[in-house]
């Protein structure tokens, strides 16, 4: 079935839901809640299962769309069989699982100029927190032996990106003096670097940027000579043009940063407005997805066709996110992004995006 054609429907037919036992419904929260805080590996299955049946009862969004696809929510038994809601839905609905907390902050995607954007309520602060520490912690230790330097002068420009808060969050865990945000002021950014090079202390440098601000520093290379042979040094690419350059490809992004920087490797985060939980990447774009965050790649031509990482890992799919800690709106995403598996379990490469999809800040480069 078409997209459009189920999107349209869903739009107008969802009702308020009532929770008949509000008991019932805290005490399952609060038992998921700790589960997702203690995941392992191979806790991932049951407790993604167990989440689709809560949200499926509780969310009056997906419960209308999963009504109208006619979806026996007794029979779903594989990861493969459950429904993914479109992500353009964060558009035109507040999707929200029970009844939460009032929201603690609502992030907002940036979208482009007379676009609609996504809003995605933020209802439990300290599971999102927990989470995004344990999943950045798991791939690079702890973040009390960086300093972060964080170039996000778009982002800064608004005051409801989750990637902001996430990063403010992470600059305050780091107890870094020299960690911090830099908006247009570059010269100052190089002086911090600079000054963390002559006076090294043991701690890991991490400068995290939006892809076109890190493209504008690094045109001017003679002021980034100083940084070649510095090994505590990681680059990190949060993706996105904001329409400030020429889209461009991965490759071609990361010879130019890899060269000025003098790094041998861009690493990169995968995250968006409607996530709560990131993938990261240490180089050649294969990102590796928190505990909490699954991929699954649906047929291009058939949303409802959805494979797991048992396919060839040359074929291309839409992205399909399961992301446990988005508990409190919906842990089942289906977005406009294209990708393939890794080889590596679990892992997977961002391609691009469908055609006339938004331009968003999450990783936009097309392999």
């Amino acid at each position: 079935m078409p997209l459009p054609v189920y999107l349209c429907h869903i739009l107008t037919k969802v009702t308020v839901l009532e929770i008949p036992n509000n008991k019932i419904y805290s005490e399952q929260r609060t038992t998921l809640r700790q589960r997702i805080l203690q995941i392992e590996h191979e806790d991932f299955n049951p407790l993604a299962l167990d989440i689709f049946r809560f949200q499926a009862k509780y969310n009056a969004v997906y419960r209308e769309f999963l009504l109208y696809l006619n979806t026996g929510i007794d029979k779903v038994r594989r990861l493969t069989e459950i429904p993914f809601l479109p992500i353009q839905l964060f558009k035109q609905h507040t999707i929200r699982t029970g009844q939460p907390p009032v929201s603690q902050v609502i992030f907002e995607s940036s979208g482009t100029t007379g676009s609609n954007t996504s809003r995605h309520h933020l209802h439990d602060a300290a599971l999102y927190e927990a989470i995004s520490v344990r999943i950045f912690e798991a791939h690079y230790g702890p973040l009390k032996n960086f300093h972060i330097l964080a170039l996000l002068p778009s982002y800064l420009e608004r005051n409801n990106s989750s990637l902001v808060y996430m990063m403010d969050h992470f600059i305050k865990e780091s107890g870094s003096e020299y960690s911090g945000f830099y908006l247009h002021d570059t010269q100052e950014l190089l002086t911090r670097l600079r000054y963390l090079k002559d006076h090294p202390d043991g701690k890991q440098i991490l400068l995290l940027g939006v892809t076109f601000a890190l493209l504008d520093l690094a045109e001017n290379r003679d002021r980034l000579e100083f940084l070649k042979g510095l090994p505590q040094l990681t680059v990190m690419d949060t993706g996105g043009m904001k329409g400030r350059r020429r889209e461009m490809l991965r490759e071609e992004v990361h010879d130019l940063l890899t060269s000025a920087f003098g790094v041998s490797k861009i690493h990169s985060e995968y995250g968006m407005t409607e996530l709560l939980s990131q993938g990261y990447s240490s180089g050649d774009g294969l990102f590796v997805p928190g505990k909490t965050m699954r991929v699954l790649l649906r047929d291009i031509n058939d949303p409802f066709s959805v494979h797991d990482q048992n396919i060839s890992s040359n074929k291309t799919g839409g992205i399909n996110v399961i992301d446990l800690a988005n508990l409190d709106t919906c842990s089942f995403v289906e977005t406009q992004d294209l990708g393939r598996y890794g080889n590596d379990a679990n892992s997977f490469y961002v391609m691009g995006r469908f055609d006339n999809s938004d331009i968003r800040g999450c990783n936009l480069m097309i392999l």
